[in-house]
């Protein structure tokens, strides 16, 4: 038996056979470390740009119907759970809207509230929404973070008529606390991952908390887009 499986591979088409096998597992093999590296890469570019990635992926963050901007079957989702009143929110407000211009068409940014902050936190929850009803939340969002420190139903009135809205509509939304359920769930399934502050991110469903700067966000979405 030895010997014939010896002469075997002395003839051309058992070498072609060794040969192409060969090349098949080198093949496979490249692929393997080929994924492995771009997966290293990714996060060690995360890891330089001193951020901490949770150990899996909180897919289920970007699930339901929520408010968002960019592209809706974008390869890249970031979701915020964030706080009309939080210091932290406010200063990478700014970034996120320029995030959100420059990669219209590449990523999904998704609000969540998270109203941990202070104690009219959930007013100002409620006043994206009772806007949001009428078309304009993204408009009462861009107002918020600029006016942060306006925390009473008068004050959010305003903001409202500055907006357009329908102030009959939205002072009887605003009074019954109309969109609460909504803001308990976003409160009550940030808490089931883990959120311990705001803002947190999700990105791609890696768990992001803190202030991102800018080149950061650009570094994480350009690595995302390859």
């Amino acid at each position: 038996m030895q010997d014939t499986a010896k002469s075997i591979f002395k003839t051309w088409w058992g070498a072609g056979l060794t040969i192409l096998l060969a090349v098949i597992l080198i093949f496979i093999t490249a692929i393997g470390f080929y994924f492995f590296a771009s997966v290293k890469k990714s996060k060690l570019e995360l890891s330089q740009a001193g951020l901490k990635l949770s150990g899996q992926q909180y897919n289920s963050a970007a699930a339901g119907d929520h408010y968002w901007l960019g592209a809706d079957k974008a390869k890249i989702t970031i979701v915020e759970f964030g706080d009309f009143a939080c210091p932290a929110c406010q200063k990478t407000f700014f970034t996120i809207r320029e995030i959100s211009l420059k990669y219209k068409n590449d990523i999904k940014f998704i609000w969540r509230d998270y109203p941990i902050v202070h104690d009219y936190s959930v007013l100002l929850a409620l006043a994206g929404r009772c806007a949001g009803e009428q078309g304009l939340f993204w408009p009462m969002h861009d107002k918020l973070f600029p006016n942060q420190g306006v925390n009473t139903a008068d004050q959010l009135f305003i903001l409202a008529n500055q907006i357009g809205a329908d102030a009959t509509r939205f002072n009887d939304c605003l009074i019954k606390q109309k969109y609460l359920p909504q803001i308990q769930k976003d409160l009550s399934d940030g808490q089931a991952f883990g959120n311990t502050g705001t803002p947190t991110y999700f990105i791609n469903g890696y768990k992001i908390a803190g202030d991102i700067p800018y080149d950061v966000f650009v570094k994480i979405i350009e690595g995302l887009k390859k």
